[in-house]
């Protein structure tokens, strides 16, 4: 087992990523991979997200946004550190939420 602390990251995908079960999608990885966060959809058209988990596991995460769901097309990932206040955002009890566009 790896035992690496867990790290914050935050990612804006730029691409075709509205109207084609994204967000749901990346709410299914990241369950699939235990990862802490949220997903919303910008006014802009792209998608944010919010992770915390291990490096190397967020790594898979973030691999796993650029294919995206059938249907997206992905041209960028915007991927800075995020902070953990930054995880409040989620719905009260959830692990990961799916947010309302901001």
């Amino acid at each position: 087992m790896n035992d690496q602390a867990p790290i914050v990251v935050h990612i804006v995908v730029f691409g075709r990523v509205q109207g084609v079960g994204y967000r749901a999608f990346v709410a299914r990885e990241a369950g699939r991979h235990c990862l802490e966060g949220w997903v919303r959809n910008c006014r802009d058209g792209t998608v944010e997200a919010l992770f915390k988990g291990e490096p190397a596991v967020i790594d898979d995460m973030i691999a796993a946004c650029r294919r995206g769901p059938h249907g997206a097309r992905v041209d960028l990932i915007d991927q800075r550190a995020g902070a953990e206040a930054d995880l409040r955002a989620r719905v009260p009890g959830e692990e990961f939420s799916v947010l309302p566009t901001f």
